[in-house]
């Protein structure tokens, strides 16, 4: 699915066409990348950009690439120890005249899960699970806790 930057114009008479060549009508597109505080240990790593399978030079955070006019494929992961890539996520984008197309990508917070990349806001992929998880292992770690109190005191 293509994200195109509004407005579009179409040539029309009266509207002279985009000279690409002489780099009339440039275009860009800005990919804000986030990771949630639950998994920070992700700010260790520097996440991969890559426009039409070129890498493009990145960090957390908001980078912008100035690109030709049309269609073009970005690709986002994280590159991690076990697995190798976490979160990867992909789009295609339509840049058009004088437009910069913004994109988010989230990256996820457990590690077997695809990361989001598309147009803001996107969520963190796994929250929910993550949360219960996170919940879970501390109700464990209090009542093993409690055991070990209640059977001191007996």
């Amino acid at each position: 699915m293509a994200t195109q930057a509004p407005p579009y114009r179409p040539v029309l008479p009266g509207f002279p066409p985009d000279d690409t060549a002489h780099g009339n009508g440039g275009s860009a597109i800005a990919v804000t990348m986030r990771y949630a505080p639950l998994a920070f240990l992700l700010g260790m790593f520097v996440p991969v950009l890559e426009i039409d399978g070129q890498p493009v030079p990145a960090s957390w955070g908001r980078v912008v690439t100035s690109v030709a006019l049309g269609q073009h494929h970005v690709h986002v992961h994280v590159p991690y120890l076990m697995p190798s890539r976490i979160g990867a996520a992909e789009t295609t984008v339509l840049a058009v005249s004088g437009r910069t197309v913004e994109l988010e990508y989230r990256a996820p917070l457990l590690s077997f899960l695809h990361g989001n990349l598309g147009v803001p806001p996107q969520r963190y992929p796994g929250l929910v699970a993550a949360v219960a998880l996170l919940v879970l292992a501390v109700t464990l770690l209090g009542c093993g806790c409690l055991g070990i109190i209640l059977s001191a005191l007996s």
